[in-house]
């Protein structure tokens, strides 16, 4: 089979200043696409801002003999993503792919997180994830072609302690690929989520020298090129990790009809049946559940 290219496409990776982003950003340029990294320059937190690390990438991307340009836009802030979409255009004239890569870490126990630490996590990754797609979409559309990586976490797909705002913001990411990549089927806009484990400034102070050798960003990569790809799937949720990958997926068992007048009593006894996993079903779309409901009251 052929190499992936991505020559004469234009690729925006957000977060892309350093770690995860700044390989992916590296990555498709060596592949041949046009890069843009954005990166606001702050702190884990969110805090404070330089157009330094962004540049410095670009700069890379350049010596290498490749095309980009940097962008400081906050993705959490309207103009300067508006403004993100038309100066790509302006320079290039399309938008193929979208890397949502941006985040910020605000770990406390749920007890000592402040409801401002909650709000702060949650609007960068799922705000400042679906500001970009939506200055973004109309322009997929019309090209009918795009492909939208999102990136969520085994915090949200499976829980870590300390973690709820973050955990809550990366599993709803989830819940926007799973409406997006059915809206975007018709105009060919694949929309699917990469879940990674690796060694960056986020994890610096969490994981033991050994493991940050054996977790580099690099190993995460190629999964997240493979999701940009003309013939990527859509709707998979790829996880990665010192050259692991994986799919998970979100499955419901066949279940059991225990009445309409059903009393909890009746859930009890029914638990083990409930609960089976044999015949458990990753459905398509929220209306595969409802089918199953009529088919079993019905039978």
């Amino acid at each position: 089979m052929s190499d992936i290219r991505f020559d004469d496409q234009v690729v925006i990776v957000t977060g892309a200043g350093g770690g995860l982003g700044r390989c992916h950003a590296l990555e498709f340029a060596r592949r041949g696409a046009k890069v843009v990294v954005n990166d606001l320059g702050g702190a884990m937190d969110g805090a404070g801002g330089s157009s330094a690390a962004a540049d410095a990438v670009v700069a890379e991307i350049k010596a290498a003999g490749g095309e980009a340009i940097s962008d400081g836009a906050s993705v959490t802030d309207d103009k300067g993503v508006a403004n993100l979409a038309a100066r790509t255009m302006d320079t290039w004239g399309r938008i193929d792919v979208l890397v949502a890569n941006a985040g910020i870490l605000r770990d406390k126990s749920f007890a000592k997180m402040e409801i401002a630490d909650f709000s702060a996590v949650l609007d960068v990754h799922v705000m400042g994830t679906m500001k970009p797609i939506k200055a973004m979409w109309e322009i997929m559309r019309n090209q009918n072609y795009g492909r939208i990586v999102v990136t969520t976490s085994s915090s949200g797909l499976y829980g870590n302690f300390g973690q709820a705002n973050y955990g809550a913001a990366k599993l709803g990411l989830v819940g926007l690929m799973n409406t997006l990549k059915i809206e975007g089927g018709k105009n060919d806009i694949r929309v699917n989520a990469i879940s990674p484990v690796a060694a960056t400034r986020m994890t610096d102070n969490i994981m033991p020298p050994e493991m940050l050798a054996k977790f580099a960003p690099e190993h995460v990569t190629p999964g997240v090129v493979y999701l940009a790809s003309k013939e990527a799937p859509t709707g998979a949720i790829l996880t990665a990790g010192a050259g692991v990958f994986a799919l998970a997926q979100i499955v419901e068992t066949e279940g059991a009809f225990v009445g309409e007048g059903a009393s909890a009593e009746a859930v009890r006894d029914a638990w083990s049946t409930i609960t089976n996993p044999a015949g458990a079903e990753a459905y398509q779309g929220g209306g595969g559940q409802t089918q199953k409901f009529l088919r079993k009251s019905s039978s």
